[in-house]
């Protein structure tokens, strides 16, 4: 089992800046990759950022290409999510996920290809 706590949420300005973090604990040595996915009310869960166990070739939807940075803290077991420049239309529950499948970098954005999620932590970006 893989567990998976996210925090760093909050209430920011447009334009400013919040970093979550997601720790990830249990079997740490099997994940494969973890994914960030938010969900505004009244919408469907997106994704938004993955990185594979390596580090290695960060991917990121379009939306928040440029602005959003995601990272990973071999030491510490967490997958950091650096969010600059938010906008309004970022406020959401932001949720991490974790797969220990090797799976294709296209399959990245779908939430079906993660088998642990955390229990995500609101971003509120006020205009």
């Amino acid at each position: 089992q893989v567990q998976l706590v996210e925090s760093g949420g909050g209430l920011v300005q447009a334009g400013g800046s919040l970093r979550l973090s997601c720790a990830v604990s249990g079997r740490t040595f099997s994940w494969s990759a973890v994914g960030w996915f938010r969900q505004a009310p009244g919408k469907e869960r997106d994704f938004v950022a993955a990185i594979r166990l390596s580090g290695s070739f960060p991917y990121y939807a379009d939306s928040v290409k440029g602005r959003f940075t995601i990272s990973r803290d071999s030491a510490k077991n967490t997958v950091l999510l650096q969010m600059n420049g938010l906008k309004p239309e970022d406020t959401a529950n932001y949720y991490c996920a974790a797969t220990i499948v090797s799976i294709a970098q296209p399959l990245l954005t779908s939430e079906t290809s993660y088998d642990f999620w955390g229990q995500g932590t609101q971003v509120t970006v006020s205009s």
